[in-house]
């Protein structure tokens, strides 16, 4: 039977990289994309690029905690197992929004998507799934306070520091995932992609010209980006690696503060709280495959 891999964003810059990667490598593949019709799009040239036809495009607002248990019941429907799950989607809000759930909308989407969409699949894996999440370098400022859900960070808006909330927050969740989920024979890791350009940063925008030609040199093409998540996704050798954050394709050595950080427990009771009525009943099994 063939393998599956589900990749959110998957029709953006390293999602379409990482897709076409698993795709050459077989798979049933599943994007989740934002854009339908861009997915369709992206869909039929790496259909052309891979020779693979078994990729199909499913619509997901990742902001909408709704709209993702109603995506991973559609997938619960019609896969009978899962192999590979790529927490790639990401965003960096401009200004604050508030979802329908109530939450900051960088926050909903770049940490409790995946915490939820990865809880409600939990069920279709089995022992040699990889759970790979897409980190950044900036998880190390970030900062957890009491309005993280609500608000990103405490005071006024500020886009960078939230988004570095949210990459801490992922980090600490795939560091307890895979604690969890050792003894199922479910890996979980995290990749750092670098400074990548791709539409969550604009170097016109960000920069004047002088910080452009110095950072310039430095940025990555999303190919070079998605490298250290497609190792953690195929590599042989990385079979039963879990719980460890991967840049430039190895491993990073981190402080003993994120390897066992104050705040991992709190931050997953409060989410498991926010997210009680979205939880799937199984949660409290990870990894259980009926």
């Amino acid at each position: 039977m063939k393998k599956t891999a589900i990749i959110t964003g998957a029709d953006g810059g390293m999602g379409t990289e990482i897709t076409r990667a698993v795709a050459m490598a077989g798979y049933h593949v599943i994007m989740l994309c934002y854009t339908a019709f861009r997915g369709e799009e992206r869909k039929s040239q790496l259909i052309l690029d891979t020779k693979n036809e078994d990729i199909e495009v499913m619509q997901v607002d990742l902001s909408s905690m709704e709209n993702i248990v109603e995506v991973a019941k559609r997938i619960i429907e019609k896969e009978t197992s899962i192999d590979l799950l790529m927490n790639n989607a990401g965003t960096m809000c401009t200004h604050f929004i508030q979802t329908e759930d109530g939450f900051e909308y960088t926050v909903a989407v770049n940490y409790l998507a995946p915490f939820l969409l990865t809880h409600r699949l939990l069920p279709l894996m089995h022992a040699g799934t990889r759970i790979v999440n897409m980190v950044s370098c900036t998880y190390a400022i970030g900062k957890i306070g009491p309005h993280f859900f609500t608000h990103g960070k405490e005071g006024s808006f500020w886009r960078i520091p939230i988004y570095s909330n949210t990459k801490l927050a992922l980090w600490l969740f795939t560091r307890k995932l895979a604690e969890m989920l050792k003894d199922k024979g479910i890996t979980v890791n995290a990749a750092d992609p670098g400074i990548v350009s791709t539409n969550i940063i604009s170097m016109d925008m960000w920069f004047d010209p002088l910080t452009d030609i110095l950072f310039r040199p430095f940025i990555r093409t999303p190919r070079q980006g998605a490298d250290t998540a497609i190792r953690l996704l195929l590599a042989p050798e990385l079979e039963g690696v879990t719980g460890q954050m991967f840049a430039s394709g190895k491993p990073r050595k981190l402080k003993e503060k994120y390897l066992n950080h104050p705040q991992a427990e709190s931050l997953w009771a409060d989410t498991e709280k926010l997210l009680h009525n979205y939880l799937s009943t199984t949660e409290k099994e990870p990894g259980r495959n009926e």
